[in-house]
């Protein structure tokens, strides 16, 4: 059988299984569940994969699934990931699947990747004498802000077929802004890092009657937030640009109070390792810098969040090539630029060379006007799920063809 007709075969297998794809996917998406501790999704999971003969693994710390697919001949290992967690919000979509649970909801699309990595487990397990090697399929609680990805790190993720995994691969849906079917990335930083950010102003508290006798830390936090954007400008390269939020100002208990110290909460989105320290150095001297004029103080914490997630651009060529050689040069498009979203897939790919893919999955007619992803109005087209498997089982086919010949 020749290449070309390996991924005829896998794809086949894939679309055969989309009805059940739906089914698990909107199982999935009617009971959502938030953070580490996914245990009806861990069930369901394991359930799905249950008699394709893997090698199974729960972690400790947190309800992931590891499992080990054994190819048809020795070789390396590679990995495929999906994050299985959903948001903490309430579904108001009106879908006769919607969240069943009050204040959690697939906003993010994680359920398609869920279902979407165990049909390319069946794909591959059904196909299994295709590979030159190992597949690890790695089902990720946490992404939302739990750092599930360095948790299963952590427990051996990436040595779970014996041996370390020489690429990963993963993709992500969108929402919106992208046409449904087509699968976009581009080589180096693909999404931001993050982290967090406080900044106490510390003053003197008084009567709102007499602010001469007070040092009232209002206005100085109003002036930190009026001075991020000029200093953003001046300070770093456009081509290179640092994104400072300001999502909380929190000051006072009363009309006639003035309080003695004022709180500013926000992220920081970075694109490249360089700006990550420089911004908390920038940031920490221009609230000091505020805060002394006006005979203040500004102490201000930083809270570590994901570091960028940066594709090889090997693997990048790679993996594009896959897809529009798989499903036609009109299913993939290159990114111009990155996006400021975090991803803890990073994790993975800051130690195995590896690539990640965003999939148009609107179920709009016009993505470009759709609810965004984490929106409680978000709608994906679960029609996108076979095709989503296949490419995740194709690149881990060709990626083994590709080390095995190295």
């Amino acid at each position: 059988m020749e290449p070309h007709d390996h991924a005829t075969v896998l794809r086949e297998t894939a679309h055969r299984l989309q009805p059940e794809l739906v089914r698990l996917r909107r199982d999935l998406h009617a009971h959502p569940e938030t953070g580490l501790d996914l245990p009806r999704t861990q069930a369901a999971v394991i359930e799905s994969i249950d008699a394709l003969g893997l090698e199974v693994s729960r972690g400790s710390g947190l309800t992931s699934v590891t499992a080990v697919l054994r190819g048809g001949r020795p070789g390396p290992a590679v990995l495929l990931r999906a994050d299985m967690d959903a948001l903490p919000q309430t579904e108001a979509t009106g879908l006769d699947y919607a969240s069943r649970t009050p204040g959690a909801m697939h906003a993010c699309g994680h359920d398609l990747h869920t279902a979407a990595l165990v049909g390319a487990a069946h794909t591959l397990a059904e196909h299994r004498d295709l590979l030159a090697g190992d597949v690890v399929f790695m089902f990720q609680p946490g992404e939302e802000g739990w750092d599930g990805a360095a948790r299963m790190i952590d427990e051996g993720v990436l040595d779970a077929a014996g041996s370390r995994v020489r690429a990963a691969y993963g993709l992500h849906v969108r929402s919106y802004g992208t046409a449904r079917g087509v699968f976009r990335s581009r080589p180096g930083a693909l999404m931001g890092g993050v982290d967090a950010f406080t900044v106490t102003v510390h003053g003197a508290g008084g009567h709102a009657s007499m602010p001469h006798l007070a040092n009232d830390p209002i206005p100085v936090a109003a002036q930190i937030i009026t001075s991020i954007p000029p200093m953003l400008i001046r300070r770093f390269d456009a081509l290179d640009p640092v994104v400072v939020t300001v999502t909380s100002v929190r000051a006072g208990s009363g009309a006639n109070i003035i309080p003695e110290r004022a709180e500013l909460t926000g992220t920081i989105r970075t694109f490249s390792a360089a700006n990550r320290p420089r911004i908390r150095a920038e940031l920490t001297s221009l609230c000091g810098s505020v805060a002394l004029a006006s005979g203040t103080t500004a102490e201000v914490t930083y809270r570590d969040g994901y570091p960028v997630t940066v594709n090889d651009p090997d693997e990048y060529e790679f993996a594009a090539a896959v897809v529009r050689d798989a499903l036609g040069p009109d299913r993939f498009e290159p990114m111009a630029t990155p996006i400021a979203a975090a991803e803890d897939f990073s994790r993975v790919l800051n130690q195995v060379p590896g690539c990640y893919l965003h999939l148009g999955a609107s179920a709009a007619d016009d993505p470009s006007t759709a609810a965004t992803n984490h929106s409680p109005y978000a709608v994906f087209d679960d029609s996108v799920l076979a095709d989503a498997s296949f490419v995740l089982a194709e690149l881990a086919r060709r990626a083994l063809d590709r080390l095995a010949a190295s």
